[in-house]
């Protein structure tokens, strides 16, 4: 089975870091693949173009989106690790679901689901007191706007969603 960890921290000493590759290290002892997608020292570029719009004419993914579609194509397991930053994944995660798990690769024509069959893993980290976060409903919150709506739209299984 192939994990695609997609870590969006800037740090690659922070916590979420050791968390991705410490998840790819467990898979990978159990004889599965794991690869890690560092956006960052990807320097991926999260910003949507009015070209890639899937209703603009001619419209169609650039050649950083379909690289790294090729890369996910087998992935049975999206696992998202990131940092809480105003109760929100950073913005580099946001841009990367808009443009790589967007029309043609997470959804199809009618939000027809591409990814069906396959499982969303989230890991996220913050430096609020547990007790604020569980009061505010923050992980709740997420969870239900961010991470079950990626899966319904693009046909994913939410496993969970485990918050430090």
């Amino acid at each position: 089975m192939k994990h695609a960890v997609i870590l969006a921290h800037p740090n690659p000493q922070s916590f979420c870091a050791s968390v991705a590759r410490t998840y790819a290290e467990t898979v990978r002892s159990f004889g599965h693949q794991a690869d890690i997608r560092d956006l960052y020292q990807m320097s991926f570029d999260p910003r949507l173009r009015a070209d890639e719009l899937p209703w603009s004419d001619g419209s169609s993914p650039r050649a950083d989106v379909v690289a790294e579609r090729q890369v996910l194509d087998e992935a049975k397991a999206f696992i998202f690790v990131y940092p809480l930053w105003f109760n929100a994944p950073p913005a580099m995660l946001k841009g990367y679901v808009d443009r790589v798990l967007g029309m043609g690769f997470g959804y199809g024509p009618g939000s027809q689901p591409l990814l069906s069959g396959r499982l969303l893993l989230s890991f996220t980290s913050s430096g609020a007191p547990d007790a604020w976060v569980k009061e505010t409903g923050a992980v709740r919150s997420l969870r239900q706007a961010f991470d079950e709506h990626v899966a319904e739209i693009c046909g994913l299984s939410v496993l969970d969603h485990v918050h430090f």
